[in-house]
């Protein structure tokens, strides 16, 4: 591969690229460390999360359901009666 491709690939020098990569790690490690995160419990409470969705199943997905029904009964008619409205409007 080409230093041009190899460029453009990464989006600037290789060595700009690494010292980039380098402070950003820098900083976003020492704003983790001050929320007192650690990245293993980032990764532990992503599986949590994953696990628990699993576990209510499709459950989850028609109460999903029941809240975009509970919604387009809201959002349906305010949009339709908007729609008539301007349909009465001349357009300029």
């Amino acid at each position: 591969m080409s230093d041009t491709g190899l460029s453009r690939f990464l989006g600037g020098s290789p060595a700009q690229v690494l010292l980039r990569l380098v402070f950003l790690s820098f900083v976003v490690g020492i704003i983790l460390s001050a929320l007192n995160l650690d990245p293993l419990d980032l990764i532990d409470m992503v599986v949590t999360f994953v696990e628990r969705l699993w576990d209510m199943g499709f459950h989850a997905i028609g109460r999903l359901g029941n809240y975009l029904v509970i919604g387009a009964m809201v959002v349906v008619p305010i949009w339709l009666l908007s729609r008539l409205l301007a349909m009465g409007k001349p357009r300029e």
